[in-house]
């Protein structure tokens, strides 16, 4: 089922048809529940506490509830959010689909983020609301259906992949203008051909840059600089393939690159932050690649438990259809480095 659009003001064309079951619960055989999250001005993360009578009852959630027969995943959230907190929502854009297996129930968590709504949240049912920080969402018992929601929520739309850094001084004011100008606020430092000093060397002026701006960097391939360094890694897939758990602390960024489903399943089982998979389109730098194309990039989203970045051939105007069809943005060198956007 194809996704909408980036924006969707969700209420709209909403459906009569209240008779006819939900579809992606017939097709999936999952129940089918939406949340919504919804941030403040200050940048904090609206939380509703279950009733202890209920399905994980006592824990924190992101505000929602099932869809109804015959309503859009947009109009259920829009009526939950009606009906739970009093407020209305104008403007969403999908985020995140999670399946997931209860002991006693399969589920379908779609995950949507509102950016414009209308009133003020409280819990017209009876339950807690809270406003909470980011970074204190560890720190609230959550479902465990919700925890890739968490990860979600912290990562940008882009995820920066540097080019091989030839002349370092050029490579660095280029980072620092693709920081400046493009807002980003994910990198992967990709050094292959530079080791031993000039490699550490290299690692620290960019992580010193990153922090000036407020970005999180990782490294390709490299477990022991990642440690050395406080950093996050970026596994290739050969490397997650021989892997049996989860390499560095949870506070550190650990995603792989993938190109089908069952490197999908691996990053997913060994508890990675996100995936990066690829290539949804042609690409200058593996022509010999065949590009999944958007419909076969979704269905593989579709199955797994993480963020999962879109790769290959893409620029900045794909960013839409990246998240309309799963993705949690997109990844690029040519496409966000600045200069070699049109190479």
């Amino acid at each position: 089922m194809q996704r909408p659009g980036i924006d969707h003001t969700g209420i709209s064309g909403m459906s009569q048809a209240a008779s006819f079951p939900d579809r992606e619960q017939v097709r999936t055989g999952r129940l089918h529940v939406v949340a919504a999250v919804i941030r403040n001005r200050r940048g904090r993360v609206l939380l509703a506490r279950r009733h202890p009578g209920q399905h994980q009852g006592g824990r924190w959630e992101f505000p929602g509830g099932k869809v109804e027969p015959g309503e859009d995943p947009q109009q259920a959230l829009v009526r939950e959010l009606r009906e739970e907190l009093g407020i209305e929502a104008k403007r969403l854009r999908p985020l995140i689909r999670i399946p997931h297996d209860y002991p006693d129930r399969r589920i379908l968590l779609d995950v949507w983020e509102v950016l414009r709504w209308r009133g003020q949240p409280i819990g017209r049912e009876g339950q807690p609301v809270r406003w909470v920080a980011e970074s204190e969402l560890d720190y609230h018992p959550l479902p465990e259906a919700n925890r890739p929601v968490v990860t979600a929520c912290r990562l940008p739309g882009r995820y920066l992949i540097t080019p091989e850094p030839e002349h370092p001084e050029r490579f660095l004011n280029l980072l620092e203008l693709a920081l400046l100008q493009r807002d980003i606020r994910l990198v992967q430092l990709r050094a292959r051909r530079l080791s031993g000093a000039a490699l550490e060397a290299l690692v620290q002026r960019v992580k010193a840059c990153c922090d000036a701006h407020g970005a999180r960097l990782l490294v390709n391939r490299h477990l022991e600089l990642a440690e050395r360094h406080g950093l996050g890694v970026h596994l290739a897939q050969d490397q997650l393939e021989i892997l049996t758990r989860r390499p560095l602390s949870s506070r550190r960024l650990v995603a792989a690159s993938c190109h089908d489903a069952r490197s999908l399943a691996l990053a997913s089982g060994l508890g990675l932050d996100f995936a990066v998979l690829s290539p949804v389109l042609p690409t200058a730098s593996h022509p010999e690649a065949r590009p999944l194309g958007w419909d076969q990039f979704e269905a593989l989203v579709a199955r797994a438990t993480l963020p999962v970045y879109a790769l290959g051939g893409l620029q900045e105007h794909h960013f839409p259809e990246a998240r309309a069809h799963g993705a949690q943005g997109i990844a690029a060198i040519r496409g966000l480095w600045p200069g070699l956007e049109a190479v």
